[in-house]
């Protein structure tokens, strides 16, 4: 039987159980199970409960042995119940190409903070965003506290070490690029409205003059597009899973945005909405919920990638300058900045939720308003 206990942490008030788990198989001794970590009284007693069903069908085995990949299974299979698809998509990939491989076959008991700070370091030298993989793998040391499988999180005074800056002296250090200039940008879609068919000229439209994510523009549906108020709804995104294709719900609450349309952007959805429905590719069920303003020729969604391979295969054509397709999102920003849009206007047009993210488009604005910027610190000084 357990029994339960309130404690205090930094945090507030927690609760935690002790329950004898009965006779260790190795040791031939009883041993006591403490987990801690519940919000409330109810959450000590349920986890209480299921062990106890645990016990009674013989599912509890000797935790103390347990690795570091058989805990990030049990966290993980729980923990995925409450994210997206896409995200324990993401989770998983992290988990296979990093941190299994570090710290999978080794007893979650067993592995230090001396060890922990090791493999950070190591990560730190492959990738810039560290730091998701540090909090992942504190998620499943938490877990283990929180399931009484070690006392102490090994991961918790980890460090993130700072990477070499480049030096201001290496002439080799190129800053790149990652959008387009205005004359760019007209160059790209008077490319587009001659080489592209109808369909993907309308796709690149799209993401040049709204800035949304590819997920967002591939997700749309024509009752998205109000022609009347001249609005366009970004609430949903694409994601595709082992060959099936999803609409999700976005990453954030403030990617769900009504924004403006321009009348060259209305007039070139009212176009291919005709286009598809002379085809009779969608007849009149156009207008319903669920249809997709850009499919396959057998009515599928298009790839995620489509859109990615088609902006490659037009720049080495044409030769023009690289950028990726979330460099148009970058395009759009930077010259709503050129045009003398504010940095809060930006935002709520691309959905950004922290205004910092807003903040470092901003920096890379083109050179054009850079040489504004210094000739109106002229014209001011002279005055």
């Amino acid at each position: 039987m357990a029994s339960f206990q309130k404690y205090t942490t930094k945090k507030g008030q927690m609760w935690m159980f002790k329950m004898d788990t009965g006779i260790n198989p190795e040791t031939g001794k009883r041993q006591t199970s403490t987990r801690r970590g519940f919000k409330t009284k109810r959450e000590a007693q349920e986890a209480a409960t299921k062990l106890e069903q645990e016990i009674t069908n013989g599912l509890l085995i000797n935790n103390n042995n347990l690795t570091f990949e058989e805990v990030y299974k049990q966290w993980f299979e729980n923990h995925s119940k409450t994210i997206k698809p896409s995200t324990k998509k993401t989770i998983e990939s992290k988990f296979k190409k990093y941190l299994l491989p570090k710290f999978g076959s080794l007893k979650i008991k067993e592995i230090t903070r001396l060890y922990c700070q090791k493999v950070i370091n190591e990560i730190a030298e492959n990738i810039a965003s560290v730091n998701d993989y540090k909090i992942q793998a504190n998620q499943v040391f938490k877990y283990a506290v929180k399931m009484d499988l070690i006392s102490k999180n090994p991961m918790e005074y980890v460090t993130i070490p700072k990477r070499k800056e480049e030096l201001i002296a290496d002439t080799k250090y190129v800053e790149e690029r990652n959008y387009w200039k205005k004359d760019e940008i007209k160059k790209f879609l008077k490319i587009a409205n001659s080489d592209l068919p109808q369909r993907d000229q309308l796709l690149f439209h799209l993401l040049i003059y709204t800035g949304a994510r590819k997920g967002e523009v591939l997700a749309l549906t024509w009752d998205d597009i109000d022609f009347n108020a001249k609005t366009i709804r970004f609430g949903k995104t694409l994601f595709f899973n082992n060959g099936k294709h999803y609409l999700q719900q976005p990453k954030t609450a403030h990617s769900k945005r009504l924004i403006s349309l321009d009348t060259k952007s209305l007039s070139l959805l009212k176009k291919w909405r005709t286009r598809l429905i002379e085809a009779n590719l969608a007849s009149s069920s156009i207008l319903e919920k669920n249809n997709l303003v850009f499919t396959r020729d057998n009515g599928l969604p298009l790839r995620l990638a489509y859109p990615n391979d088609k902006l490659k295969s037009v720049i080495k054509k044409y030769n023009l300058h690289e950028i990726t397709i979330h460099g148009l999102r970058h395009t759009h920003a930077s010259l709503l900045f050129e045009a003398g849009a504010t940095i809060k206007e930006v935002q709520e047009r691309l959905g950004h939720s922290d205004i910092q993210m807003t903040m470092n488009i901003y920096t890379h604005v083109t050179d054009h308003v850079k040489e504004q910027t210094a000739q109106k610190f002229q014209k001011y000084i002279e005055l």
